[in-house]
Parts: C-alpha cells; structure tokens; sequence
C-alpha cells in the first residue's frame, strides 16, 4: 500500500489532471478553433519568422548561427514552460510571482474551460471558454518569442553554450514573473489596472530592455562603427518581416481567447498601426537620407507592430494610426540618432525597436484605450478601463508605472543572471571565433 502510494505521488507531476468544473463556463468550440490557429500562428513568428528576419540582417558568416539561436530557444522555452514557466506565471501565487501549483502542467483543465483566478471575486476572475491546454499552448508561443527576440541585440558574438545557459532562468525568473504580475489576477501590475492586451510590457518592453542590457555587458562587436557589417540578405529579412506581420494576427488578436468582436478589432488595429508605422519610419528616413530603403520599410512595419500590441484590445483604428505613425518614428530615431549618440552596439535594434516601441505603445494606450471595448454593457464600469480621452486621465501614469517596473524588474534580472554566465562559462566568443564567425566556430557547419 505504502509502496503504491509513492509511486501514485511521484507520477502526479507528469499527469495533467481535470480540475473541478464547478460553475464555469461552457466550452466555445470557435473560439477554441480560434486561439489553436492564433497558437500556431505566433509559433510561426520565431520559426521561421524571427529566425529569418534576424538571419537576414547578419553577415554570411553568422546566418546559421543566428538562425540556430531562434530553433534552440523555442525548444528551451518550450521545455521551461512545461516543466514550471506556467505555473509560476499562471499559478496563483503573489502578487510577483506564481506557484508550483501546476508543476510539470498537474491540474490543469484539458476537457473543458477553465477559470483564471483563484477565488478573488468581480473582474479578479477571469473566466474563459477554451480549454486550459490551449491557453498553455498560446502563453507558450509568447514565452518562446520573448526570449528570442532578446539575441537581436548581441548576434555576432555570444557564445551558444552561453545563451542556453542564460534562457532557462530567464525564462523562469524573469519572464513568468512580469507575466504573472501582469496578466493572472492575483498580479501586482494587474492589481494596479494597467493595460495591456497582448505583451508592450510582457513580452516588448521586456526583451527589448533584456537584449538592450545583454549588448552593454557583452560590449560592442569588433570592428564596429568601422567595418562594414550590412546585412547579408535582406530578402530573408523581408520575408521574416512578412512572416510577423501576418503571424501578429494571431499574437493580437488571439489575446481575446475568443472569436468575437473583440478579437475582430484587435485584428483591425494591428493592421492599421502596422501601415502606419512602414509608412512613418519610411518618410523619416526619406527626409533624413535621401532614400527609403528595404530594411527602413520593415523595421517600420515591425515598430507599428510592437507599439500595437499593448492597445489592440482597447483602441479604435484611428488611435491606431497614431499609435503606428509615433511608434515609427521614434523607433527610427532610437535606432538611429540615439544608438549612435550613447554609443551602444545594440547589433538587430532589439531595443530600437521593441523597447522603444514597446513603450509607446504602452503610454499611448493609457491616452487611447475607450473601455467599452472590454465592458460594453456597463458604461460606468469601462470608465476604469479607459483612458485619458475617454475620461480617465489617471491610466497614463498607471501605465508609466507598468512600464517603469518592467523596465527595472527585467534590467536589474537580466544582469545579474549575465554576470552570473559569465562566471560559469564566459558570454563572449574569443576575437579569433568572432572573426571567423560562428557558423563554423559555434556550430562546425558553413553557408554555402
């Protein structure tokens, strides 16, 4: 008996188990169906999307290598994830972080909708119509994107062994904490009221401000500001950009977990924004160089992207080509005019583009966001998710605050999970693997 009680206890963690159905909702098949699709969409954003659209903005002799970074950190994650990501992110836990409650994925609802939050009361319980599988398999996608974006900031020059080595507390430690504060219930920021429907803080904000504090620790690559290092093949970026661009329907719009009208605007908007955003970095470019070139037209569509995805849930689309038109050129201008002027090496603008956009993306929201999106038969009740236009001018400093803890939650994380790598096994290729490239120094393989 005691013997088969052991074995019941060891094997619990590796069982996803049904929880209690108790008063929750009925299961949608559409919006079931739905968030599958929006699921693999977003994987489709870092494989193949993230992983061309960097591969195509380094040099010959880094383009495996790069491409590499992409493939191992969706197998990392989604390893991490499974394992204790979601639990701490979406367990119920504190209001910084979650719990071992759903270790190895135990207890979760895989036959029927389930209820985020735990017993809090009002709007503190969220209540869905998928199954929690599928809601594991969606945050999974955004775990996994989030880490990769982080690299575009250092390629050329980290050691392979480094960044599996960082990923996997990264992921733990600092990823499912800012999701869990931002997006469970039980969370500090999500106690605060700030917005954000698909990720500026979540997943932008905080990998643009990882990768940004990644380029300044590792230092700049050799030869910069005076070799050339133009990109090897913008058409791979170009296709990677097209490959964001349709899979961020499914990162925006999905984020409704259903098949309504709700996720019909998010769709809207994020194209809206994404125009506006190609067009408004293009012009500045145009103005300021003389010529609109290919990789301004995609760093632009990728800017309106990003600053979109905190405000798709909660904007109409004439905010939303503001909210392009700002985010593309200040992102111009932070990868440009203010990367040259701090003089840091941020290699793919990781911080350009999704810090910078993550950002305004996210204050805008607290200026644009009409809160009858999310309430729309309680008019007194969506003043508290509206913004300042709509009448409530106190979401703008909500969402600075939002901003600022996730700019020094990830910084300060970041960093000391770096220094600690370093130790264990160095951050940086030698001079000599650098200059030879880590296709064949990291990898024993060559394009071409």
């Amino acid at each position: 008996m005691k013997k088969s009680l052991t074995g019941a206890l060891v094997a619990l963690p590796f069982l996803a188990l049904p929880a209690l159905a108790g008063d929750e909702p009925s299961l949608d098949a559409g919006a079931t169906a739905w968030v599958m699709v929006a699921s693999a969409l977003v994987l489709m954003m870092t494989l193949p999307g993230v992983a061309l659209f960097y591969a195509g903005m380094v040099r010959k002799k880094n383009v495996l290598a790069t491409m590499m970074q992409s493939f191992t950190v969706a197998a990392l994650v989604g390893v991490c994830w499974v394992v204790l990501g979601y639990s701490l992110a979406f367990g119920n836990g504190s209001a910084w972080i979650g719990d071992f409650s759903k270790f190895m994925l135990s207890g979760i609802n895989w036959n029927g909708p389930f209820i985020l939050g735990y017993g809090l009361g009002g709007d503190s319980e969220v209540p869905t119509t998928i199954p929690e599988t599928v809601f594991v398999m969606f945050q999974m996608t955004f775990a996994i994107i989030t880490a990769a974006l982080i690299f575009g900031a250092v390629a050329d020059r980290m050691k392979f062994s480094a960044l599996c080595l960082f990923v996997v507390p990264w992921t733990l430690l600092i990823y499912s904490p800012i999701a869990h504060a931002v997006w469970h219930p039980n969370g500090l920021i999500w106690a605060w009221g700030a917005l954000d429907f698909a990720g500026g803080t979540v997943v932008h904000i905080n990998a643009g401000v990882a990768g940004l504090v990644a380029a300044l620790v590792l230092g700049k690559r050799l030869g910069y500001g005076s070799e050339n290092m133009a990109p090897h093949n913008l058409a791979f970026a170009m296709i990677g950009a097209c490959l964001l661009w349709v899979g961020w329907f499914g990162f925006n719009a999905g984020s409704a977990l259903a098949a309504d009208g709700r996720a019909g605007m998010a769709m809207l908007v994020t194209m809206v924004a994404t125009c506006a955003g190609t067009l408004a970095w293009l012009f500045a470019e145009w103005m300021t160089k003389g010529k609109p070139s290919a990789l301004g037209a995609i760093s632009g569509a990728v800017a309106g992207l990003v600053a979109i995805t905190p405000a798709s849930g909660w904007v109409f689309p004439g905010a939303a080509l503001i909210i392009g038109a700002v985010a593309g050129v200040l992102c111009y201008w932070g990868s440009t005019s203010l990367k040259k002027a701090l003089g840091y090496d941020d290699s793919l603008d990781a911080f350009g583009v999704h810090g910078i956009g993550g950002i305004v993306g996210a204050v805008l929201t607290g200026v644009f966001a009409y809160g009858m999106l999310y309430k729309p038969d309680d008019a007194e009740a969506a003043i508290a998710y509206s913004g300042a236009l709509y009448g409530n001018p106190g979401m703008i400093w909500t969402q600075i605050k939002a901003v600022l803890a996730t700019i020094a939650f990830s910084g300060i994380g970041t960093f000391i999970l770096l220094k600690i790598v370093d130790l264990m096994v160095g951050l940086r290729v030698t001079e000599e693997e650098e200059r030879e490239g880590l296709d064949v120094t990291q990898h024993g393989e060559r394009l071409g």
